[in-house]
């Protein structure tokens, strides 16, 4: 059985991992933290009532403590860098679903994680159908190179664009190659109104706004015809079972992997 402990377990998506795991037969949650809920039994997150676990502050005094086999992270883009490194340090294997670490540090952590041996695993997505859509918009870039992107998530959201839309640009971009979209001398009259564009010529608009999830189109257009991919996350539920997936896969892995498609479709 697997031992697991969860970060950021007070958070939205931690209330959900930790459930998920608290009821799954061959993982052991062996332990959660979040730096503003010390204390608090986790029992309270999963309506299970006391079960004499409670929640720690410190990430890396619960690692030396209970010496899981992995860490699943969902905290923030100014915590999961230095979470993630400590996890390798101390020989467990990291399954990241928080966003915002730019390509550097990603690429020094699978660094890392190769020098030591340990594998892991950086998910912008953990939604099944998501992975479906970003593996079908590569495929229609060949055929529709004119594409944008519009992703839409709830109002606490930190960071724009979405992992998920720039892990989506990055693979279209490295299908179609670099490509000029549009006029090259457009105006924008309101400054930032066409959306962020990645190197490459994707361009990713972000919507934020309460009573969403986490949602994403994909829209090509063509010689008089367009076409959306679109995925909707109606409930964090839909995640689990990529989470599940993830931290079942690590522990056969020798370095960290960036995207849950290379343990599933690879």
């Amino acid at each position: 059985m697997l031992r697991v402990v969860v970060a950021g377990a007070y958070g939205r998506m931690g209330r959900e991992v930790v459930k998920a795991i608290w009821n799954t037969d061959d993982l052991e949650l062996v332990g959660a933290a979040d730096s503003k809920r010390e204390g608090v039994d986790i029992g309270s997150l999963i309506e299970a009532g006391n079960t004499g676990m409670v929640i720690d502050k410190d990430i890396e005094e619960l690692l030396v403590r209970v010496r899981p086999d992995v860490a699943v992270d969902f905290t923030a883009p100014q915590a999961v860098y230095h979470n993630t490194i400590t996890c390798l340090n101390h020989g467990v294997r990291p399954v990241v679903g928080t966003t915002g670490m730019n390509p550097g540090q990603i690429q020094e952590i699978i660094d890392l994680s190769r020098k030591l041996g340990i594998g892991g695993l950086v998910a912008p997505n953990f939604a099944i159908g998501a992975l479906l859509m970003i593996k079908f918009a590569t495929e229609a870039a060949r055929h529709l190179p004119h594409v944008e992107i519009i992703e839409l998530h709830h109002d606490q959201k930190l960071d724009a664009p979405s992992g998920t839309a720039i892990k989506t640009a990055e693979a279209i971009i490295e299908q179609r190659g670099d490509f000029q979209q549009g006029l090259a001398t457009e105006t924008e009259n309101i400054a930032g109104v066409r959306g962020g564009k990645l190197s490459g010529g994707v361009r990713i608009h972000s919507v934020r706004l309460p009573g969403l999830v986490a949602h994403q189109e994909v829209v090509f257009g063509g010689l008089g015809q367009t076409l959306t991919i679109r995925h909707d996350s109606i409930t964090r539920e839909s995640f689990m079972p990529g989470v599940l997936l993830g931290i079942r896969k690590v522990i056969h892995l020798e370095r960290v992997v960036y995207g849950l498609d290379k343990l599933l479709f690879d």
